[in-house]
């Protein structure tokens, strides 16, 4: 992988930037895997489960924007590394709780805890790689959260059969870890890309060449005879802008809303699967926790798969001439997702269902890395990590809204009175989740949807963002050429 990737220093980055990314998506799922401990420990029901996974998200929703004006302002490796370690203390004091009141107050201060790590990867990666290798990268980079994920189902799932405390207070370790990593082994680079990662040669090309230099994005969108939109191309320094008006400018590009939207959609039955997955399984299958757990493991691989090969695929079609490859392979593996997803919800044999689910989850994984890579492309970069930070919020916004709707549908069409979906009601509420799984996935296809209509915009958009860098940066060497 350091050969493929282009050395250590790029290994490392796409490593400790997807650390970030699983610590979060671990966080989650943890929440899911302990579920079967916690729910009778506690008393808890599906709606105060589900309260508890969006918890973290109501805290995230005030204190992102903020967060995204400082990553296109100070250190983002330092906030990084602060904002890790604070995590780290708060999975500690959640294994100590002695019931909801004092579970739920912690899951919020994990939330502010969490809230950096959108708009500063996102910022750090416009800065460290190229754009024409922005899809392929942070497919690597994203498959942190489907193996973060999968950390938090199988360790503190299966240490979760002991104890559901031990099962949080285990994820603080390789949350110190990347903290460490990040304080001693990420480079803080240059704004605007003047300290980008040297990336591997292609065969037969040398140093410095046209090829080298020419990101594949402009390549394409120049073949394509895009013009930019004039009155969106900026013309000042935009790390100066205020934090409402920076915000208003980023939804004003086509889009990055629809982006937003498609996304937010993506990562709200993807909560759901995270939240109610073990559940779920337990009630359908009739398999113990362990067995649960390992099955949704297996099945995450699919997902992991589809967000390192979604990346490539995209920059693959791009680097051939496709300008909007990055919306049509997101757009697409959102509809197929949508439609797999059905027979294996419906389906009462595993054996059926396993192999359905593993296909279908690598379509959820594939629209991730282009999607996000399609974000930087359409934004100038100085306001990458207040865009990030936009998106972060309303994407935060469908992640807390869908433990709560999952919950709440799966408790109202449950078979039997809502008190009987408390404690171990596991086969009470089985058929209140499939319905609700159903349901869920119209939002998502409609996204994908969204996704390939807006192709042609997006070339536009990205020839925008173009011209506005060009024009800053001609500023910027102005300002520093004597007269």
């Amino acid at each position: 992988m350091r050969v493929r990737l282009g050395g250590r220093e790029r290994l490392n980055a796409i490593i400790l930037l997807g650390g970030v990314l699983a610590l979060n998506s671990a966080d989650l799922s943890s929440l899911g895997a302990i579920a079967g401990k916690l729910k009778p420990a506690l008393e808890l029901d599906n709606f105060q489960l589900g309260l508890l996974a969006a918890a973290p998200s109501f805290v995230a929703v005030f204190t992102t924007l903020p967060l995204g004006a400082l990553a296109d302002r100070a250190r983002r490796v330092r906030w990084l590394t602060v904002s890790i370690a604070a995590w780290a203390v708060g999975m500690l004091l959640a294994g100590a709780c002695q019931n909801f009141d004092q579970l739920l107050v912690v899951r919020l201060f994990l939330g502010a805890a969490t809230a950096a790590a959108g708009p500063f990867v996102a910022s750090l990666v416009g800065d460290l790689f190229w754009p024409d290798e922005r899809g392929r990268i942070y497919g690597y980079i994203l498959a942190g959260e489907i193996v973060g994920a999968g950390v938090g189902l199988l360790v503190s799932g299966s240490i979760a059969g002991v104890s559901w405390r031990a099962g949080l207070w285990v994820l603080a370790v390789p949350s110190a870890a990347v903290a460490w990593g990040i304080h001693k082994g990420l480079p803080e680079p240059a704004r605007g890309g003047a300290s980008r990662l040297r990336r591997p040669r292609r065969r037969g090309q040398a140093a410095g060449s046209a090829q080298e230099r020419a990101p594949t994005v402009q390549e394409a969108v120049d073949e394509s005879n895009a013009k930019p939109e004039h009155d969106l191309v900026l013309d000042r320094d935009p790390s100066r802008m205020s934090l409402p008006r920076a915000s208003a400018y980023v939804l004003r590009i086509r889009t990055n809303v629809v982006l937003i939207v498609a996304s937010a959609l993506g990562y709200f039955f993807q909560a759901g699967v995270n939240t109610f997955g073990v559940v779920f399984v337990i009630a359908s299958f009739r398999v113990s926790q362990p067995v649960a757990t390992w099955l949704l493991a297996l099945i995450a691989l699919g997902g992991l798969a589809g967000t390192v090969l979604g990346g490539r695929l995209a920059d693959r079609l791009l680097a051939r001439g496709r300008a909007d490859a990055r919306m049509l392979v997101g757009g697409v593996a959102f509809v197929l997702c949508s439609c797999l997803f059905v027979p294996g919800v419906l389906s009462r044999d595993l054996a059926i269902a396993l192999p359905i689910y593993i296909v279908a989850t690598f379509m959820l994984g594939a629209p991730n890395a282009p999607v996000d890579a399609a974000r930087l492309d359409v934004v100038p970069g100085l306001l990458w990590g207040r865009a990030e930070a936009v998106r972060t919020v309303l994407r935060t916004l469908a992640v807390a809204a869908s433990p709560l709707l999952f919950g709440l549908i799966s408790d109202a069409l449950a078979n039997g009175p809502r008190s009987s979906t408390k404690g171990l009601g596991y086969h009470a509420s089985a058929h209140g989740l499939r319905y609700a799984f159903l349901l869920m996935l119209v939002p998502m296809a409609v996204g994908g949807l969204l996704l390939v209509a807006n192709g042609r915009h997006y070339i536009r958009d990205v020839a925008t963002a173009i011209a506005s860098d060009a024009k800053l940066g001609a500023k910027r060497g102005a300002k520093k050429t004597p007269a």
